[in-house]
């Protein structure tokens, strides 16, 4: 089975946030390789790995990148996969310096964009491009909706029942 998706970060350091992506992939049992490239520091490495992505049979590329944030354009400037940047955090700047660096790109260069530390929504975002040509990952993104929405139910049937205090009181003893 062929890799269908690209994690890629700038910085080992962003690996906190971007496990968040490989995670919901497992939990999705959708194939995926993780690994470093760095803008700055390996500008080759990056024009190589997008350029290769869709050899490996890739399909969609997240890239997370904090500070500058320049990783998921360069990115796109070399594939015409689509492109997910994931902003993260700084400890300058909180992650705006990131987002705008991503957001911010020129026409013709398009990257999707998440919210700050978003590697989570990155994911599925993945999975609903790679559920537009199939049906069973389309089904699944459905599926993942309903339990979220019966989720939701659930703890506000909690809340009503035990009222704002008891309920926070009972979630801080958890």
């Amino acid at each position: 089975m062929s890799v269908k998706v690209g994690i890629i970060m700038g910085s080992d350091s962003d690996l906190p946030v971007m496990k968040d992506a490989a995670e919901l992939l497992e939990a999705f049992e959708i194939s995926y390789e993780l690994t470093v490239v760095s803008a700055h520091r390996t500008p080759k490495r990056v024009a190589n790995y997008a350029e290769q992505a869709e050899d490996k049979g890739i399909d969609v590329i997240i890239a997370g990148a904090g500070g500058a944030a320049h990783l998921p354009g360069m990115t796109a400037a070399e594939t015409s996969l689509p492109v997910i940047g994931v902003p993260i955090k700084t400890s300058k700047l909180s992650g705006v310096d990131s987002l705008y660096s991503i957001v911010q790109m020129p026409g013709g260069v398009p990257v999707a964009t998440v919210g700050i530390n978003g590697a989570k929504n990155a994911a599925l975002l993945a999975i609903q491009m790679l559920g537009v040509a199939d049906n069973n990952i389309r089904q699944q993104m459905k599926d993942y909706k309903s339990e979220m929405a019966e989720q939701v139910k659930e703890t506000a049937a909690e809340v009503e029942e035990l009222g704002y205090e008891k309920y926070l009181a009972k979630q801080s003893n958890e």
